[in-house]
């Protein structure tokens, strides 16, 4: 099948060796070498984006913009197939390629601050070089994703529904997002008032959607652009509090390992903040330590809410795989949330410097 594909590419799949990279939960990924190069070749999940040609679309706009007004930046865009399309259809599946970039290493977890920085810098400046363009332009791969109140409504549902037993193994888990439930009412303030600006936004900034420099650790660009759209900075930001701050990750269930580094706030303020701190306004720049609770509570809810249901959308390795996870965040977000004092002195000391 994959030489189907590569020759639809206009790739001699006979010769060319591939293997499969990566432990992404959506898409199959290999690197293929040979036939006059090395490229990544992915099948899109389209049970989760349901429209990949719409994807491809928004690489290409965004590649040609950039090409425009900033050609040095480096992007990485989809290829063409043979008939000019930028995915490759067949009975198996939707394909797309990429060229390999040489050097390049990805990594799983933030073992230093050094790499959250140069993470961070690399999304604020995919934001920032799209500053000027219009975000409304770009198609949505993912209706409501980063919709707080839209996903406290899936819960609220979800609870009402739910049978006895989970209600009770969650009871814990459902005191506490009542607890923080304060959170998505300062979001519909937040939007009310008008102090977040719509933008091109990446919206999974997890730390191996960046490649870095495989010899020294440097940023290079930002990867995997399925969930780019029109969105605000704190998902980004958001999602970086939620996934750097830990040694540990969503999966831990020893939850006492479950902290929160200080270096690594720094690190991923210093480093979006170089790229976008002249791009936020004051209003948005309020709001940067609010942007980790924003994400944090956003997937408890998510995983509670698939707890809740019956584990119907994430995969489950357990009966309690989900419960776990959703207990992981809200620890998280309370370990946050007592961090934030320290936060603050971070984002003043930043100010200080800056005036």
């Amino acid at each position: 099948m994959i030489e189907q594909v590569l020759a639809g590419f206009g790739l001699d799949g006979k010769v060319a060796e591939y293997k499969k990279i990566g432990n992404g939960l959506i898409n199959n990924t290999w690197k293929v070498s040979g036939s006059g190069g090395e490229y990544i070749l992915q099948k899109v999940n389209t049970n989760v984006f349901s429209e990949p040609k719409e994807i491809s679309a928004n690489m290409v706009m965004i590649k040609e913009y950039l090409d425009k007004v900033a050609p040095g930046y480096f992007f990485v865009g989809p290829l063409t197939t043979k008939s000019g399309e930028h995915v490759f259809e067949t009975e198996n599946g939707v394909y797309r390629l990429f060229p390999y970039v040489p050097d390049s290493t990805t990594i799983d977890e933030v073992r230093h601050a050094g790499q959250a920085y140069h993470a961070a810098k690399q999304f604020g400046k995919f934001t920032r070089m799209l500053a000027g363009y219009d975000p409304l332009k770009l198609n949505v791969p993912i209706r409501d994703f980063h919709n707080l109140p839209f996903r406290l409504e899936q819960y609220q549902q979800a609870l009402t529904g739910a049978g006895k037993d989970r209600l009770e193994r969650a009871q814990w888990a459902i005191e506490e997002i009542k607890r923080h439930v304060y959170i998505v009412d300062d979001f519909k303030v937040i939007i009310q008032q008008q102090k977040l600006n719509l933008r091109v936004i990446h919206h999974d900034t997890k730390i191996s959607n960046v490649l870095l420099n495989a010899t020294n650790g440097d940023g290079i660009c930002v990867i995997d652009l399925d969930t780019v759209m029109p969105g605000y900075f704190i998902s980004d930001v958001g999602d970086m509090m939620r996934t750097y701050l830990s040694p540990a990750n969503e999966e831990e269930t020893k939850f006492q390992n479950i902290s929160v580094r200080l270096d690594v706030f720094e690190a991923i303020h210093k480093g979006y903040m170089e790229e976008m701190d002249e791009v936020l306004n004051d209003s948005e720049k309020e709001l940067f330590i609010y942007s980790g609770k924003f994400m944090i509570f956003m997937q408890a809810l998510r995983f509670l809410t698939d707890f809740l249901n019956g584990d119907i959308y994430y995969r489950v390795s357990g009966p309690d795989h989900n419960l776990n996870r959703a207990v992981n965040q809200i620890v998280l977000l309370n370990r946050y949330i007592e961090s934030e004092e320290a936060f603050q002195s971070i984002v003043n000391s930043w100010r200080y410097q800056d005036s």
